[in-house]
């Protein structure tokens, strides 16, 4: 019978055991999964309300969310945080969770529907765990990182794509790579890496010696390296695209391309590339040798190991590059690096020698830059995965490195000796406190004065019957020195576990008085909810409330004084290195690298410090933005949310005033790019000048798009205003850049084909003053009208039959005789030439030149060839340009050239736009213009920064791409005035006034008549003030409101414009009349919502001061041919003189 009873005794207890490990293993996973759903990380908060649920998962995630609610409902919205970019934010998850229980309930469920591990547990709490644990595994080893959507589009406007003044560029994610981008903005941002870097180079010897597979890696990234870092100096982009460089990491890390790296892996693999690469610079012939290496003396320094293996003491000196660190048990980074440098103890030996450490490590020399790799993995054993550790790490902005000095170890050593003393004293003080703070014998135990508390409340309460008896007859007065009675709320919180605590003691040692039930003397209902006691004298309860007091005194006395005591031994501790001889070698915080997500997910940005600005730089990809040093902390100590630092950057005194002084200079970063290698500043201009043309190709087509949106939405006549600007057709530009002269003013195929021939057959018959002569006519405006009608005509009637336009071959081949110069196939094609370049005004003139340096070309060669014809194309240019403008005519709208003659552009500028014109590679039409272009190609390529001021030569050609555009809106302006599209007018004047007062504000010759604009300006605002009146007048609901938004939007934003600048008297005359028009409205009677609305306009419309000038910009409309631009000119100028309507294709 015994045997059976132990025997039963063995298997019920090893069934225990399995169900306590089957409900602990349980309890892990829904732990695991509530973590998951909320994405709250604090495991005491989730097991609370894990346990407050009873297991519930549905109702501990109600819990959650509705405390989520309550605490976002308290906070103002000012200060609430930003959204973060990265899916597996704790803030974005518990931010998705429906706040609305009828939302929530539907909502749960969904979301438990992902993990089928709880969906089991909740149909069958006994269900074997394992099968939930293993699912949540694997499901865990699967997941890869979340795709970040592309916040930032490669679309977009003119104002999101252009760099701000000297702003630091962004970095493009070309796809889980902002961890690159991360690395590479801290190590930019370093001058002296920097300058290493872009000053790089290799003897040509040792490139052609260099066999080895690896180390033409490493130089092939260090190039791509260089040209990176190029871009990002030079660069008129607000970002660099990394492609080229990552392109060779592929391969470099064991995880696939799909999946994120580690930073800390990533930055000790590029070290070790660049180390490698400048070790075949500074040292070929003794390559082991690194102590000039450049990288070596930056990143790397060393440290002394002493320590005692086996009773035998050892010692070794090391290198170090990045230096790990361990994040859990520390709450600070001094923390951090004792932790790691001193290494447990040995026993003290027998003899009364002092303690000797198992192991210490004391850094010999640190270098400039110094890394900390903060470690925030740890393996999950239950779980078979990583986890990321949130616990919060403070670091401050500057450390002192003095106290892991090997100089300083015998004074260390003693200070550490000290602390460790001081800590055993406040270890046995906490142990005094901890027998006051839980005092008590059984399981439950708690603070002794406040169980003295409850006792002296206990005392002084009435007894119930007894108060009931006094309330029937009259009250008594308290008295004195009786202590107060607290209230309910104070006695239940301050009592609850005590008489938890009495309970069940009274229940294990009376099972009796348990199980009956309890019989009270009075009714429960009348008497006080509070114990009190039944019979006592008043001696007794004097004698019991004295002791009582007197002990609860003497008691929070000992607690203040033990509590007084551990707070200056602790202040005593913190104060051990503030000794001033240990605060000489400072190091500055450069940068945080910080990861927000968990361990197999999340996304990586940087926190730079930025000398010129004196403040935090935030650089998130392709954003950078101003940070505060708030900011830093709340994202990079951890604790709060998902994000934490994972690198720490410090830089040492001597380099962070090198990097301050090298900042301070205004002109620095333009000193910069300015001593790049001459291979750089080519490969910068050539990107700066292929992204200029890529947005203005992406500007032109949208404004196309918005030209025929709003030509499909709006019933016009068949000649629509949009068709007035044409179309320009653009060359190719292939993978070099553009000249700048061939995007300006081209001409249709007809026109200009005429054009070429009739100035040939000139040239044949009559010589080249007939030729000439012949080129400066343009068809008359009748002509170039009816023509343009024609044409229109004809897309009318192909539209109206429902007809489509012909498609164009991939490949046409068209052909033009001229006498002088022969045959022309002009092909258009993807890779060909572009046929209306080829027949454009300038190229026409460039083809006349070549044929008059035939026999030059015959006798000296393509070289002698090209001079000829340089000169006969300038001298008709030259020519051009001494013309005068007037009303019909303005010659600098015909040629690039003729505008930079007019206003004495520097012979440089000249000459470089003149020859790009003979370096097109639309003139291979024949053997004589195909050599005479590679010429002319060949001394483009020669000619340096220092001939020509690229800059210089680049804002010349800036504005007179303004004045075409200022031309265009003047036109395009008169015209709208003409046809009584005063709005649409307006706008395009006034821009056009604009942006011709900053061409005039260069010289007089720079833009056009400055009156002219401003008087129709004037008259365009009169017309649509009149016309907004009249809508106020008309009282109609439309009507009036039509009149305000034009008074809001155009004419108050237009007078604004006008005040603010040199305003003329016949300006402030027009102003005066509106004014006096709208106030004249005062005095009238009129509804009250006009009365409203005339109110909150007329002090806009009277001060014009108060507010900052918001216009909308007219849709952009591209310049046409100079012919089509010189025939509107005059047409719209003699409509203008005649009084008359003239509309122009």
């Amino acid at each position: 019978m015994t045997a059976e009873l132990q025997q039963q005794a063995q298997e019920g207890g090893a069934a225990a055991s399995a169900a306590a490990e089957s409900r602990a293993r349980c309890a892990s996973v829904l732990l695991n999964q509530l973590r998951e759903i909320t994405g709250i990380q604090d495991p005491a908060v989730l097991h609370a309300t894990l346990k407050a649920a009873d297991g519930d998962l549905m109702q501990a995630v109600e819990i959650l969310t509705e405390s989520h609610a309550e605490e976002s409902g308290q906070e103002p919205s000012d200060c609430a945080a930003e959204p973060s970019d990265c899916e597996g934010s704790a803030v974005g998850t518990i931010d998705s969770i429906p706040h609305n229980k009828a939302d929530l309930q539907k909502a749960i469920p969904l979301r438990i529907e992902e993990f089928p591990s709880v969906q089991a547990m909740q149909k069958d709490p006994n269900t074997t765990v394992n099968v939930a644990h293993e699912s949540s595994v694997a499901e865990s080893k699967n997941r890869t990182k979340r795709k970040r959507c592309e916040v930032w589009g490669e679309n977009v406007g003119q104002n999101g794509w252009r760099r701000t003044d000297e702003w630091p560029v962004g970095m493009k994610n070309i796809g889980n790579t902002c961890w690159f981008s991360a690395v590479i903005q801290s190590l930019f941002q370093l001058p002296e890496f920097r300058r290493l870097v872009l000053g790089y180079s290799l003897p040509q010897s040792v490139l052609e010696n260099c066999q080895s597979r690896s180390k033409k890696r490493n130089i092939a990234f260090m190039q791509e390296l260089q040209c990176l870092f190029a871009l990002m100096l030079g660069t008129v982009h607000k970002y660099v695209d990394p492609t080229r460089a990552l392109e060779l990491l592929k391969g470099a890390f064991r995880s696939p391309d799909e999946q994120q790296q580690d930073v800390s892996e990533f930055t000790h693999k590029l070290l070790d590339w660049l180390e490698d690469a400048f070790q075949l610079a500074v040292n070929v012939n003794s390559p082991q040798d690194k102590s000039e290496n450049p990288m070596v003396q930056l990143f790397y320094g060393t440290f002394l190991t002493e320590g005692i293996h086996e009773g035998k003491t050892f010692s070794k000196i090391e290198t170090f590059g990045q230096y790990p660190l361990q994040v859990n048990g520390y709450k600070n980074l001094n923390e951090c690096l004792e932790g790691a440098l001193v290494e447990g103890e040995t026993e003290s030996p027998p003899s009364n020698q002092s303690v000797k450490y198992g192991q210490e490590r004391w850094f010999t020399k640190l270098p400039p830059v110094l890394t900390f790799e903060l470690s925030r993995f740890e393996f999950n054993q239950s779980l078979g995965q990583p986890e990321k550790i949130h616990s919060k790490l403070e670091f401050s902005r500057v450390i002192y490195m003095d106290r892991f000095l090997y100089s300083n170890k015998e004074l260390i050593q003693s200070k550490r000796e000290e602390i460790k003393k001081l800590k055993g004293q406040i270890a046995l003080l906490q142990q005094k406190l901890e027998r006051y703070m839980k005092y008590g014998s059984g399981a439950d135990r708690f603070p002794l004065a406040d169980m003295l508390l409850y006792v002296l409340q206990f005392a002084s309460t009435k007894p119930a019957v007894a108060s009931c008896a006094q309330s029937l007859v009259t009250p008594e007065p308290q008295a004195k020195g009786s202590p107060p009675v607290h209230s309910r709320g104070e006695v239940t919180q301050a009592t609850e576990n005590v008489q938890d605590a009495v309970e069940d003691a009274a229940a294990i040692s009376h099972p009796e008085l348990v199980s009956r039930p309890l019989q009270l003397p009075w009714d429960p209902v009348e008497t006080t909810d509070y114990p009190a006691p039944h019979v006592v004298s008043e001696d007794e309860i004097s004698l019991v409330m004295t002791c009582l007091q007197r002990w609860k005194d003497e008691v929070e006395q000992d607690i203040q004084g033990l509590r007084n005591s551990i707070a200056l031994l602790a202040q005593s501790v913190e104060l051990m290195y503030a000794d001033p001889s240990l605060h000489q070698v400072p190091y500055h915080l450069h940068a945080v690298l910080v990861h927000e997500g968990q361990a197999n997910a999340g996304h990586y940005w940087a926190y730079i410090y930025n000398q010129p600005r004196k403040s935090w730089l935030k650089y998130n990809d392709i954003s950078v933005t101003e940070a505060s040093w708030e900011e830093v902390e709340r994202d990079s100590f951890g604790g709060l949310k998902n994000a934490s630092a994972y690198c720490l950057m410090y830089i040492s005194e001597a380099l962070f005033h090198l990097a301050a002084a090298d900042e301070d200079s205004s002109e620095h970063f333009q000193q910069e790019v300015e001593a790049l290698s001459m291979d750089l500043q080519h490969y910068v201009q050539e990107s700066n000048w292929r992204l200029e043309r890529e947005v203005a190709e992406w500007e032109e087509e949208q404004s196309c798009k918005m030209a025929q949106m709003e030509q499909s939405e709006s019933s016009v006549e068949s000649q629509d205003l949009s068709s007035d600007s044409g179309q320009e057709l653009s060359s190719p530009c292939g993978h070099g850049a553009c000249p700048l002269s061939s995007e300006h003013a081209m001409i249709t195929k007809d026109q200009t084909a005429q054009a070429i021939a009739n100035t040939a057959d000139a040239y044949e018959k009559n010589g080249v003053e007939a030729a000439l002569k012949e080129s400066k006519e343009a068809e008359p405006a009748k002509d170039f009208l009816g023509e343009a009608n024609l044409i229109a005509q004809a897309d009318e009637q192909q539209d109206a039959m429902g007809l489509a336009p012909p498609a164009q071959p991939s490949s046409q081949v068209s052909e033009v005789e001229i006498p002088s110069v022969g045959k022309i196939l002009v092909r258009s094609d993807a890779d060909g030439y572009n046929e209306e370049v080829m027949l454009s005004p300038a190229m026409q003139g460039v083809i006349l030149a070549i044929a008059k340096a035939r026999q030059t070309f015959d006798r000296d060669g393509s070289e002698a060839g090209l001079v000829k014809a340089f000169r006969e194309e300038y001298s008709r240019l030259y020519q051009l340009s001494q013309e005068s403008p007037t009303p019909q005519n303005d010659p600098r709208l015909q040629h690039v050239l003729v505008y930079l003659l007019q206003n004495e552009a520097p012979k440089q500028v000249v000459e470089r736009t003149l020859l790009e014109q003979f370096a097109d590679r639309n003139l291979s039409f024949d053997e004589r213009s195909i050599r005479i272009m590679k010429v002319a190609r060949a001394k483009l390529k020669d000619i340096g920064p220092d001939e020509v001021n690229m800059d210089e030569y680049k804002k010349w050609h800036e504005d007179y791409s303004l004045f075409r555009k200022v031309s265009v809106y003047l036109l395009t302006g008169l015209e709208l005035y003409q046809n009584e599209k005063y709005c649409e007018a307006l706008t395009y004047l006034v821009y056009a006034y604009q942006n011709n007062m900053t061409l005039l504000m260069k010289g007089p010759s720079r833009g056009v008549d400055e009156a002219l604009i401003a008087l129709y300006r004037r008259k365009c605002l009169l017309k649509l003030n009149d016309a907004a009146a009249t809508l106020f007048e008309s009282c109609h609901e439309v009507h009036v409101a039509e009149g305000m938004n034009h008074l809001d939007e155009l004419i108050i934003p237009c007078m604004h414009l006008i005040i603010s600048s040199d305003i003329s008297k016949d300006d402030l005359d027009a102003i005066e009349v509106m004014r006096s028009r709208w106030c004249s409205y005062l005095g009238k009677d009129m509804d009250e919502d006009l009365q409203l609305k005339l109110g909150e306009l007329l002090p806009r419309l009277l001060d014009c001061s108060a507010e900052g000038v918001v216009l909308k910009e007219p849709p952009k409309i591209r310049p046409n041919s100079p012919y089509d631009l010189c025939s509107r000119f005059a047409a719209v100028m003699e409509s203008i003189h005649r009084a008359s309507t003239v509309t122009v294709s």
